[in-house]
């Protein structure tokens, strides 16, 4: 029940402000975010590049509702990138977006503009050499996102998408874009969604990953195992063997601050880790997330707090 009860909480206005305002919670959100500014972003990305990791960077914030801050976002995004070309570093790290960061939810005509704001970070990213993944939210906002990634695709093939396992529809959406150029990343889900639209249960979440993941790697695209389940990662192999991937024909993603010592292993081992690394002052969503998806977490956090 922790886990749901926190997904809830994670839209919640009152939770927020009381989270936010808590003395030493932003010291336990360093553990998933690495700072609020492009500066602690550019500097992560460094390091851990430094460390034989790729990288993708989330500038936080969702359930944008005003226009001038979801274009706020879009220049954050093209400044980021801007950055990255300047140091170097864009051969090792991308961006991902959040559509409704960029004002999908905006009334009348709030699909058009996550288009454009995406386009233009998109236009961004081809400039500096480097690749955008839209991230996939609650199932409300599917339709919407696959739709601007087909739109996105016209003029940038090389647009990633995300697919969640925990929707009942993913398995197909997964044969739809299992085609040569396609890059998907597979993750089970974060969001709390109705019976009608997702598996209810964990072992069901677990065994439709499996599914849409053999489907992925049968395909002829790129997939993104976006995992720190032991098994799928063991069954990610296991699959890339069976139909003769390259090492290059392939990714495992993980989050920053999340099985550090995995991911070394994986990279260690010829690998390729791609370390998800969110930044930026709007973190608490992710942050409530993070905790729902590991109930060990939030010992850790309300210990942290107890402790200061």
């Amino acid at each position: 029940m922790l886990g749901p009860m926190l997904l809830t909480a994670s839209r919640s206005r009152s939770v927020r402000r009381l989270v936010s305002t808590t003395p030493g919670a932003t010291h336990i959100v360093d553990r998933f975010v690495v700072g609020e500014t492009l500066d602690h972003a550019v500097g992560a990305t460094r390091t851990l590049a430094g460390q034989g990791f790729a990288v993708t960077l989330d500038h936080l914030g969702e359930d944008v509702t005003d226009a001038t801050q979801a274009a706020t976002t879009r220049a954050t995004y093209v400044s980021l990138l801007e950055r990255l070309a300047e140091v170097g570093l864009t051969d090792r790290a991308e961006v991902s977006l959040k559509l409704s960061a960029l004002g999908q939810a905006l009334p009348r005509d709030g699909h058009q503009v996550a288009l454009a704001h995406a386009h233009a970070i998109c236009t961004a990213a081809q400039r500096a050499g480097t690749t955008v993944t839209l991230d996939m939210e609650d199932h409300t906002t599917v339709d919407s996102t696959l739709g601007v990634l087909g739109e996105l695709r016209a003029d940038f093939p090389w647009v990633g998408a995300v697919l969640q396992s925990a929707l009942l529809r993913t398995e197909a959406d997964c044969r739809d874009l299992a085609r040569a150029g396609s890059r998907v990343r597979l993750v089970k889900g974060a969001y709390a969604e109705p019976a009608s639209v997702a598996h209810a249960a964990k072992a069901d979440v677990d065994l439709a990953y499996v599914r849409c993941l053999k489907v992925l790697m049968a395909g002829d695209g790129y997939p993104m195992v976006a995992s720190h389940d032991p098994r799928m990662v063991t069954l990610a192999g296991a699959l890339a063997t069976r139909f003769e991937r390259s090492s290059d024909s392939y990714e495992y993603q993980m989050l920053y601050g999340i099985r550090t010592s995995e991911q070394r292993r994986l990279a260690d081992a010829g690998e390729q880790l791609r370390v998800y690394v969110p930044f930026g002052a709007d973190w608490y969503g992710y942050f409530m997330r993070r905790l729902a998806e590991r109930p060990a977490n939030v010992g850790f956090f309300l210990r942290s707090l107890i402790s200061r």
